[in-house]
């Protein structure tokens, strides 16, 4: 070493390499940059490792980066190599690094689609905040044990249990979500089977599962009447959520566009869905005069419109029409559709898949669902028109609707 001068490495113009000896080059491109080479040859082949800019690195460091890398070739190693290596374990600790709170919004970001409703994006990162971030939120993911896990969830679990269980099935899916990527390794401390499920007692042990609060289906047309005598947007959207058994998520995000009244069919694109697939819902005479009726907004898309000017309706719109204008307690919204399915199984005799059908439910197993392509849009058809027909108070149809007597048994 030390054919190379400090005087010398500023004054070099022209393309080339230029030897400092013992394999330390400088190198000058035909643009002009320059920087540190260090050459050996293994097995007959000539290896180069770049060194970095004349700008960051000096002459004299250049040499001990070159001096280093020489010792690794004399002990039969590869320097390039090994500088992989090294990267690759700073990658894998600043990962280790990742917090929790930093994980769940990643994993949030990359999974938010499959929420059909922003009401749900928020009370997922609002129960994190709450209940989660506070334990653990500043640990990596790294490290996050079943004890971190059972601090999160012991003081909830009694209290509110629901809540602790969906707040145990984030954690899991977070903890999974890091595993994939990269950033912890080993079982998820937050699993239910074979793990948690021996610390803490079954949430339905302790907690058994609440049903939507629902209006039992003899009571459905009087409601609906009083429903019908009540003015302003909301009530019109009440009476098509009731006619048309749908959520109310469905209801307020429906456009005009979904709807095709020649043919009496609104169909709910796979975003709104809960089941994330589009839903085609036939719609009865009677939901159909009421999509009629509905005043329209000038350049707003929303079937319900809101109170602003271009929004949709709220989604607490209906729920404050039934509690505070109308001063109906101990039902709720969405317990319609239980009124619906209860009206439909125990009144009528439209089959059991055609009414879970109707319900946008599932129907059977994945292959049992396979071969069933079609929606059963006709018969859906005609056991909506008799469900409008039985809100409405119109006779029933001796041929699909039991006796009201049987009903009742």
């Amino acid at each position: 070493m030390g054919k190379l001068t400090v005087k010398r490495v500023a004054g070099l113009k022209d393309t080339g390499r230029y030897g400092d000896g013992q394999g330390l080059f400088l190198q000058v491109t035909a643009t002009g940059t320059k920087s540190w080479l260090y050459r050996w040859e293994r097995d007959g082949r000539e290896r180069c490792m770049g060194l970095g800019s004349v700008h960051d690195v000096d002459l004299e460091e250049a040499r001990d980066l070159a001096r280093e890398a020489r010792r690794a070739v004399k002990a039969g190693r590869d320097p390039i190599d090994e500088r992989k290596a090294e990267r690759e374990r700073q990658k894998a600790d600043a990962r280790k690094l990742l917090l929790f709170r930093d994980a769940a919004q990643q994993y949030f970001d990359a999974h938010e689609a499959k929420w059909a409703n922003q009401k749900t994006r928020e009370i997922f990162m609002a129960r994190l905040k709450t209940f989660v971030f506070p334990h653990v939120g500043g640990l990596p993911v790294s490290d996050i044990t079943t004890a971190d896990v059972l601090r999160v969830l012991e003081p909830i679990w009694h209290s509110r249990t629901e809540t602790a269980s969906r707040v145990r099935g984030y954690i899991e899916g977070i903890l999974a979500w890091a595993t994939v990527k990269g950033y912890r390794q080993g079982d998820n401390p937050a699993r239910w089977k074979g793990h948690l499920k021996e610390a803490l007692p079954s949430p339905t042990a302790i907690a058994p599962d609440k049903h939507y609060a629902a209006l039992p289906f003899a009571e459905l047309p009087a409601f609906y009447k009083a429903v019908a005598t009540q003015g302003g947007m909301a009530a019109l959207a009440l009476r098509f959520t009731i006619l048309t058994a749908a959520r109310t998520g469905e209801v307020i995000g429906a456009t005009w566009s979904e709807i095709d009244l020649d043919n009496g069919l609104w169909t709910i694109p796979a975003a709104r869905m809960k089941m994330r697939r589009d839903h085609r819902s036939p719609l009865s005479h009677a939901a159909i005069d009421l999509l009629k009726s509905v005043p329209r907004e000038k350049g707003n898309e929303f079937v319900f419109a809101g109170l602003r000017k271009g929004t949709g309706l709220s989604n607490m719109a209906m729920v404050a029409l039934v509690k505070v204008r109308m001063e109906v307690t101990g039902i709720t919204v969405h317990g319609f559709r239980s009124t619906f399915r209860d009206w439909a199984g125990d009144a009528t005799h439209h089959e059991r898949e055609v009414i879970e059908a109707a319900l946008a439910h599932a129907v059977g197993d994945a292959t049992e669902r396979a071969y069933r392509r079609g929606d059963a849009l006709a018969k859906r058809r005609a056991l909506m028109d008799d469900w409008a027909d039985f809100a409405l108070g119109v006779p029933a149809k001796p041929s699909n609707v039991l006796p009201m007597q049987r009903a009742a048994g």
